[in-house]
């Protein structure tokens, strides 16, 4: 029961909402170009929630064996830092997690393009370019998430790639205004990591961990994250602009009312703890604001 509850918080399950927001974005996406598979919405959703905890346990393992997870860590304790998983345990369990991964993506792949070789093979290249990337961000000696390159990252996967990628997963096109949720997406998610980073300024700066705000410093992170919500709140407004026809399409802005209040909280935080809430605010506002854009062009309200 112990070890199960070890994997439990190795998986960590608080960051699988987020997650699961592109993957949601683009399949209402493909609904309003008029394509539907439930088996593909379905096996995406399996896929990217293999591929987030892949990436959850490669960073508990990269950022314990680096020795960034020190006792003064701000945040939830990691299963390698506390030692309820070994080094052996956990690199199996990254294993396990990278196969499911393949699995999933290949299942994901024939049923989406059974007869479009091209695309399959497009895509499996992806799929592979996303589990590398799910562990190179803390593991290994060049791990991306130590250079600064963590923010660049995590706005391409889960932002452009999870939604683009899903609605092309449907519909075999990209029209140019899906960039505009595609990019909401993105810059949410790049700050959640921002205030991830923001917590664990202290704790990344002495074990060299060189991300964004090491880099810039807590004030000028702060500003970093002004833009990122305030682009994402932009990006969302022109493309409802665009494609308004009810106002169930609107009540996905609903989303954004904790965000707003979220802004005023980060500019009067001072101790990096308070950041760890904040985190949680922003990560459960972008599930919400996905959820709701699913039910206002799905008429179910």
């Amino acid at each position: 029961m112990l070890k199960l509850k070890a994997w439990l918080g190795a998986a960590r399950l608080r960051t699988l909402p987020l997650s699961l927001s592109g993957i949601i974005v683009g399949t209402t996406l493909a609904h309003i170009a008029g394509k539907e598979d439930s088996l593909i919405f379905i096996l995406a959703l399996f896929t990217t929630v293999a591929l987030q905890v892949t990436s959850n346990f490669a960073n508990d393992y990269g950022d314990g064996v680096k020795g960034t997870d020190g006792l003064d860590r701000i945040g939830p304790k990691r299963a390698l830092q506390g030692g309820q998983l070994s080094r052996r345990e956990l690199k199996n369990g990254i294993i396990v997690a990278v196969v499911s991964c393949l699995l999933l993506v290949l299942l994901l792949l024939y049923v989406a393009f059974k007869e479009q070789f091209v695309h399959f093979l497009i895509f499996f290249a992806l799929g592979l370019l996303s589990i590398w990337a799910s562990i190179k961000y803390t593991v290994g000696k060049n791990a991306y998430g130590y250079r600064g390159y963590g923010d660049v990252f995590v706005f391409l996967f889960f932002g452009l790639l999870s939604v683009l990628g899903t609605q092309f997963l449907f519909t075999q096109t990209i029209p140019f205004d899906s960039f505009l949720p595609a990019f909401t997406i993105g810059f949410l998610s790049t700050s959640v990591l921002n205030l991830n980073n923001l917590r664990d300024f202290a704790s990344d700066k002495k074990a060299e961990k060189n991300t964004v705000i090491v880099k810039m410093g807590i004030s000028k992170g702060k500003t970093y994250h002004y833009i990122l919500l305030s682009s994402a709140i932009i990006c969302w407004l022109l493309y409802l602009s665009r494609h308004f026809s009810s106002w169930e399409n609107a009540i996905s802005m609903i989303a954004f009312i904790p965000i707003i209040f979220h802004l005023k909280a980060v500019r009067g935080i001072e101790d990096p703890k308070y950041f760890d809430p904040e985190l949680k605010k922003v990560a459960l506002s972008t599930f919400l604001l996905a959820i709701l854009f699913y039910f206002g062009y799905y008429n179910f309200l």
